[in-house]
């Protein structure tokens, strides 16, 4: 681990936290570019601009980091409700969880983090077959006093994309979430 990734985890570790908002921490925090403020390269494909499936989230900021204003967290049984909608078996769930009791009551494969992927036309189909695809996010409020927020959607050509609420504001913190 990088050392700037190590002190992160530690000031995060040190207010209880769970591992999983550390990451949101610096996942939304990260940068698109590199030392140089240019965008992130691909070294495989002639040093253009990487796409996010090259790059993930980015470089860590670590002072960006520790000054992080929503985190996306989740628990032990989200990860089981997607190994559940991925349709693993009880014993290859049992395998990762190291547990005999999982519920797989509540599957899902939309998992509260700060990233998704919408797959969209699968080979073979009608390209002119319209979709919808739909994901839920929890943001809990972890920055000092009010804060109000707005949601920004970077578009795509051909696809539509909506956000609820647009704004929120919050007057506490770490107890205010909002769900979309």
């Amino acid at each position: 681990m990088v050392p700037q990734k190590s002190s992160v985890w530690t000031f995060y570790l040190c207010l209880d936290w769970s591992l999983a908002a550390i990451r949101s921490a610096m996942m939304t925090t990260s940068d698109a570019f590199d030392n140089t403020l240019n965008p992130i390269t691909d070294l495989g494909d002639d040093n253009h601009p990487a796409s996010p499936f090259v790059f993930a989230a980015g470089h860590i900021n670590p002072n960006k980091a520790l000054d992080t204003g929503l985190i996306y967290d989740v628990n032990a049984q989200d990860y089981v409700n997607v190994l559940c909608g991925l349709k693993y078996t009880n014993q290859q769930i049992q395998i990762i969880t190291k547990s005999a009791s999982n519920n797989c009551s509540n599957t899902s494969l939309d998992l509260n983090y700060p990233s998704f992927v919408a797959f969209f036309n699968a080979k073979g189909s009608n390209s002119n077959f319209k979709s919808v695809r739909e994901f839920h996010r929890t943001v809990t409020n972890v920055g000092e006093g009010q804060s109000t927020y707005v949601a920004s959607v970077t578009l795509i050509k051909e696809i539509k994309v909506g956000v609820t609420p647009e704004n929120w504001c919050s007057k506490t913190r770490m107890r205010s979430k909002v769900s979309s």
